[in-house]
Protein backbone atom coordinates (compact mmCIF):
# COMPACT_ATOMS: atom_id res chain seq x y z
CA UNK A 1 0.00 0.00 0.00
CA UNK A 2 2.43 2.56 1.23
CA UNK A 3 5.32 3.89 -1.05
CA UNK A 4 8.74 2.88 0.21
CA UNK A 5 10.22 5.51 2.61
CA UNK A 6 13.94 6.18 2.71
CA UNK A 7 15.66 4.95 6.02
CA UNK A 8 18.65 7.34 7.00
CA UNK A 9 22.00 5.60 6.28
CA UNK A 10 25.43 6.48 8.56
CA UNK A 11 28.09 7.76 7.01
CA UNK A 12 31.31 5.17 7.60
CA UNK A 13 33.71 7.95 7.89
CA UNK A 14 31.31 10.50 9.79
CA UNK A 15 30.71 10.24 13.66
CA UNK A 16 27.38 9.85 15.67
CA UNK A 17 27.04 13.33 16.77
CA UNK A 18 23.55 15.04 17.98
CA UNK A 19 22.74 15.69 14.27
CA UNK A 20 22.81 12.43 13.11
CA UNK A 21 20.87 10.70 16.40
CA UNK A 22 18.49 13.56 15.51
CA UNK A 23 17.88 12.45 12.27
CA UNK A 24 17.68 8.87 12.94
CA UNK A 25 14.72 9.52 15.65
CA UNK A 26 13.74 12.15 12.87
CA UNK A 27 13.57 8.54 10.52
CA UNK A 28 11.84 6.72 13.18
CA UNK A 29 8.87 9.38 13.35
CA UNK A 30 8.71 9.10 9.97
CA UNK A 31 8.80 5.60 9.42
CA UNK A 32 6.19 5.02 12.45
CA UNK A 33 3.47 7.96 10.98
CA UNK A 34 3.53 5.75 7.62
CA UNK A 35 3.26 2.79 8.95
CA UNK A 36 0.10 3.49 10.76
CA UNK A 37 -1.15 4.97 7.71
CA UNK A 38 -0.84 1.85 6.21
CA UNK A 39 -2.62 0.37 8.49
CA UNK A 40 -5.39 2.32 8.87
CA UNK A 41 -5.23 2.58 4.98
CA UNK A 42 -5.49 -1.51 4.82
CA UNK A 43 -8.29 -1.92 7.24
CA UNK A 44 -10.77 0.70 4.99
CA UNK A 45 -9.89 -1.46 2.20
CA UNK A 46 -10.64 -4.57 3.51
CA UNK A 47 -13.87 -2.62 4.85
CA UNK A 48 -14.44 -1.74 1.24
CA UNK A 49 -14.25 -5.63 -0.43
CA UNK A 50 -16.72 -6.36 2.20
CA UNK A 51 -14.18 -8.01 4.83
CA UNK A 52 -15.53 -6.20 7.87
CA UNK A 53 -13.82 -8.37 10.37
CA UNK A 54 -10.48 -8.51 9.17
CA UNK A 55 -8.12 -10.45 11.29
CA UNK A 56 -4.82 -8.70 12.50
CA UNK A 57 -2.82 -11.18 9.76
CA UNK A 58 -4.84 -10.12 6.85
CA UNK A 59 -4.68 -6.10 8.07
CA UNK A 60 -0.91 -6.74 7.91
CA UNK A 61 -0.53 -8.47 4.84
CA UNK A 62 -2.12 -5.94 3.09
CA UNK A 63 -0.13 -3.36 5.31
CA UNK A 64 3.15 -4.82 4.36
CA UNK A 65 4.04 -4.98 7.42
CA UNK A 66 4.17 -8.83 10.22
CA UNK A 67 0.72 -9.04 11.88
CA UNK A 68 2.81 -8.38 15.62
CA UNK A 69 3.48 -5.02 14.85
CA UNK A 70 -0.24 -3.80 13.80
CA UNK A 71 -0.43 -2.91 17.35
CA UNK A 72 2.91 -1.86 17.89
CA UNK A 73 1.11 1.64 16.07
CA UNK A 74 -1.42 1.61 17.85
CA UNK A 75 -2.69 2.45 21.70
CA UNK A 76 -5.59 0.17 21.45
CA UNK A 77 -8.25 -1.45 19.17
CA UNK A 78 -10.21 2.46 20.33
CA UNK A 79 -7.04 3.84 18.65
CA UNK A 80 -7.09 2.01 15.18
CA UNK A 81 -10.80 2.81 15.01
CA UNK A 82 -10.39 6.32 15.59
CA UNK A 83 -7.84 6.58 13.22
CA UNK A 84 -9.90 4.32 10.50
CA UNK A 85 -12.71 6.53 10.86
CA UNK A 86 -10.71 9.62 10.70
CA UNK A 87 -9.18 8.49 7.57
CA UNK A 88 -12.45 7.81 6.02
CA UNK A 89 -13.41 10.88 6.23
CA UNK A 90 -10.62 12.68 5.02
CA UNK A 91 -11.58 10.32 1.93
CA UNK A 92 -14.99 11.13 1.82
CA UNK A 93 -14.45 14.75 2.38
CA UNK A 94 -14.90 16.15 -1.27
CA UNK A 95 -18.84 14.35 -1.24
CA UNK A 96 -19.35 16.33 1.13
CA UNK A 97 -20.31 19.46 -0.01
CA UNK A 98 -24.08 19.85 -1.44
CA UNK A 99 -24.14 21.60 -4.82
CA UNK A 100 -26.88 24.28 -4.12
CA UNK A 101 -27.19 27.27 -1.88
CA UNK A 102 -30.31 27.90 0.95
CA UNK A 103 -31.82 30.54 -1.86
CA UNK A 104 -32.28 28.30 -4.50
CA UNK A 105 -35.87 26.92 -5.58
CA UNK A 106 -36.68 24.43 -3.41
CA UNK A 107 -36.34 21.58 -6.31
CA UNK A 108 -33.00 22.26 -7.01
CA UNK A 109 -32.45 21.75 -3.51
CA UNK A 110 -33.40 18.52 -2.85
CA UNK A 111 -31.95 16.99 -5.65
CA UNK A 112 -29.03 18.43 -4.80
CA UNK A 113 -29.31 16.95 -1.49
CA UNK A 114 -30.43 13.81 -2.29
CA UNK A 115 -27.67 13.33 -4.83
CA UNK A 116 -24.92 14.11 -2.03
CA UNK A 117 -26.21 11.88 0.12
CA UNK A 118 -26.13 9.08 -1.92
CA UNK A 119 -22.83 10.02 -3.80
CA UNK A 120 -21.45 10.19 0.10
CA UNK A 121 -23.03 6.91 1.78
CA UNK A 122 -21.97 4.55 -1.33
CA UNK A 123 -18.03 5.95 -0.60
CA UNK A 124 -18.09 5.51 3.34
CA UNK A 125 -20.72 2.30 3.31
CA UNK A 126 -18.73 -0.74 4.79
CA UNK A 127 -16.95 1.78 7.36
CA UNK A 128 -20.12 3.51 8.52
CA UNK A 129 -21.35 -0.33 8.44
CA UNK A 130 -18.59 -1.35 10.72
CA UNK A 131 -18.93 1.54 12.88
CA UNK A 132 -22.50 1.36 13.51
CA UNK A 133 -22.04 -1.85 14.64
CA UNK A 134 -18.94 -1.18 16.75
CA UNK A 135 -20.21 1.79 18.56
CA UNK A 136 -21.87 0.23 21.15
CA UNK A 137 -18.98 -0.90 22.41
CA UNK A 138 -16.46 1.20 21.84
CA UNK A 139 -16.82 4.91 23.02
CA UNK A 140 -14.77 7.13 20.67
CA UNK A 141 -16.71 5.43 18.03
CA UNK A 142 -20.01 6.34 19.55
CA UNK A 143 -19.44 10.11 19.72
CA UNK A 144 -17.43 10.61 16.81
CA UNK A 145 -20.94 9.37 15.19
CA UNK A 146 -23.12 11.46 16.89
CA UNK A 147 -21.02 14.41 15.87
CA UNK A 148 -20.98 13.08 11.94
CA UNK A 149 -24.77 12.47 12.61
CA UNK A 150 -24.79 15.94 13.88
CA UNK A 151 -23.06 17.44 11.52
CA UNK A 152 -25.13 16.45 8.68
CA UNK A 153 -28.38 17.27 10.35
CA UNK A 154 -27.14 20.95 10.24
CA UNK A 155 -26.48 20.68 6.74
CA UNK A 156 -29.84 20.29 6.02
CA UNK A 157 -31.27 22.86 8.97
CA UNK A 158 -29.10 25.09 6.51
CA UNK A 159 -30.05 23.75 3.23
CA UNK A 160 -34.01 24.36 4.62
CA UNK A 161 -33.58 27.56 6.76
CA UNK A 162 -36.45 29.35 4.81
CA UNK A 163 -38.95 26.58 5.06
CA UNK A 164 -38.17 25.62 8.68
CA UNK A 165 -38.31 29.20 9.31
CA UNK A 166 -41.50 30.06 8.03
CA UNK A 167 -43.30 26.91 10.03
CA UNK A 168 -43.78 27.01 13.72
CA UNK A 169 -41.18 25.79 16.42
CA UNK A 170 -42.77 22.74 17.09
CA UNK A 171 -43.76 21.86 13.35
CA UNK A 172 -39.93 22.97 12.03
CA UNK A 173 -38.57 20.90 14.68
CA UNK A 174 -40.39 17.85 13.33
CA UNK A 175 -39.70 17.90 9.83
CA UNK A 176 -36.70 18.45 10.08
CA UNK A 177 -36.43 15.43 12.36
CA UNK A 178 -37.85 13.27 9.41
CA UNK A 179 -35.65 15.06 6.97
CA UNK A 180 -33.00 13.85 8.87
CA UNK A 181 -34.17 10.31 8.78
CA UNK A 182 -35.08 10.02 5.51
CA UNK A 183 -31.52 11.73 4.58
CA UNK A 184 -29.50 9.19 6.75
CA UNK A 185 -27.13 5.96 6.09
CA UNK A 186 -29.89 4.20 8.06
CA UNK A 187 -32.10 5.03 5.21
CA UNK A 188 -29.80 4.26 2.84
CA UNK A 189 -29.61 0.95 3.68
CA UNK A 190 -33.04 0.14 3.98
CA UNK A 191 -33.75 1.15 0.39
CA UNK A 192 -30.56 -0.39 -1.34
CA UNK A 193 -30.66 -3.37 1.05
CA UNK A 194 -33.82 -4.68 2.29
CA UNK A 195 -36.06 -2.92 -0.48
CA UNK A 196 -33.38 -3.77 -3.09
CA UNK A 197 -33.60 -0.16 -4.54
CA UNK A 198 -31.39 1.31 -7.37
CA UNK A 199 -30.06 4.41 -7.46
CA UNK A 200 -33.04 5.95 -9.91
CA UNK A 201 -35.58 4.41 -7.60
CA UNK A 202 -33.83 6.01 -4.41
CA UNK A 203 -33.97 9.47 -5.69
CA UNK A 204 -37.61 9.04 -6.69
CA UNK A 205 -38.46 7.91 -3.12
CA UNK A 206 -36.50 10.73 -1.68
CA UNK A 207 -37.14 13.62 -3.42
CA UNK A 208 -41.16 12.64 -3.19
CA UNK A 209 -40.67 12.33 0.34
CA UNK A 210 -38.85 15.49 1.04
CA UNK A 211 -40.58 17.38 -0.89
CA UNK A 212 -44.04 16.48 0.89
CA UNK A 213 -42.37 17.56 3.79
CA UNK A 214 -41.04 20.45 2.92
CA UNK A 215 -43.35 22.05 0.63
CA UNK A 216 -45.37 23.72 2.37
CA UNK A 217 -49.54 22.52 2.19
CA UNK A 218 -47.83 19.33 1.22
CA UNK A 219 -46.62 19.02 4.88
CA UNK A 220 -47.90 15.79 6.13
CA UNK A 221 -46.27 16.72 9.70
Amino acid sequence: MSAPWAVPVSDPGAGSGPEDEGNSLDGRHIRRDRNRQAVVDALLDLYGEGNLRPSSSEVAERAGLSPRSVFRYFEDVDDLSRSALGRQLERALPLVPIAAVPGAPLPERIAALVAQRLRLFEAIAPAATVSRLRSPFQPVLATQLRNTRSYLRHQIAKLFAGELGAMGQDRAASVLAAADVLCSFESYQLLIGDQDLGAEAMTAVLVASLTALLDGEQSPV
